[in-house]
């Protein structure tokens, strides 16, 4: 059980380090995300929750610069994403849904190449490297092609190049998919570590025990609607986060006719 962390620096929690207002993104006549407006303050752990096709991943694009928004404003520490991307996406960190890494790389050279890409020098991508290496535990792998790697190191490789510049702000689509309850454990400890020295965490998730476990805050959205946001005691309104979430979204419908296939278990 992870106690949700606090920032070393109180003032820092009353900072809003992401703001979203009224962001759209339509695919032709679908609206995937309508009108979105969130704030995410600065040193939180920030869950976002929704069922298959709910727009989190497309709002998580829009955020980090990936996908542009038709209508609404995205603003990471002040900064416009799609007015001034370079000094937005500065302070971000990303590790996107369908990871696509380059995978003939081994996770040291992927290392070197993400931090060489933000700019750092080679001693400090280096030491950096061992370092992430040794707390996602793939110091053993590191001289390994990435195409060798199983989901779960995969998605911890990728999450420690997301990391390698010292982002203030780390915007995670399913983080936990694929990694093991042991590495997710791991994870989720360098992460409210991260949290509690002042950087802020926005993901999305399935798992509403872990996002109940270790977020400030939550947003539910459906059908590119957020229908509730703010702390995770006040959305959850006295109850557990799966069951206000089942009742925001609406329960699973009662599965009729396949006579067929009920007929063959007799």
């Amino acid at each position: 059980m992870h106690d949700r962390a606090t920032p070393a620096d109180p003032l820092a929690a009353h900072d809003t380090v992401l703001v979203l207002d009224n962001l759209v993104k339509r695919f032709g006549s679908t609206t995937a995300v309508d009108g979105v407006n969130l704030e995410v303050l600065r040193g939180g752990f920030y869950g976002i929750v929704g069922p298959n096709g709910a727009g989190k991943t497309t709002t998580l694009s829009m955020i980090t610069g990936l996908l542009r928004p038709d209508e609404g404003i995205v603003k990471v520490n002040g900064r416009d994403v799609w007015k001034d991307p370079a000094a937005a996406k500065r302070s971000i960190g990303v590790l996107p849904d369908k990871l696509r890494l380059f995978d003939r790389l081994t996770g040291r050279q992927l290392l070197h190449y993400a931090g060489s890409l933000r700019g750092l020098n080679g001693r400090t991508v280096r030491e950096r490297s061992e370092e992430l290496a040794e707390a996602f535990g793939l110091q053993d792998a590191l001289g390994r092609l990435v195409s060798d790697y199983s989901a779960g190191m995969t998605k911890k490789v990728a999450l420690a190049a997301s990391m390698i510049h010292s982002p203030r702000l780390l915007v995670l689509d399913e983080p936990f998919e694929a990694v093991d309850p042991v590495s997710a454990d791991t994870v989720t400890d360098i992460l409210l570590k991260y949290v509690a020295h002042g950087g802020t965490v926005l993901l999305s998730s399935h798992s509403m025990g872990m996002i109940e476990r270790v977020c400030d805050g939550v947003a539910i959205i459906v059908h590119g609607v957020v229908l509730s946001s703010g702390t995770v005691d006040a959305v959850r309104n006295g109850s557990t986060l799966e069951d206000r979430f089942l009742e925001l979204a609406g329960s699973h419908k009662a599965v009729e006719g396949m006579e067929w296939l009920l007929s063959s278990l007799d």
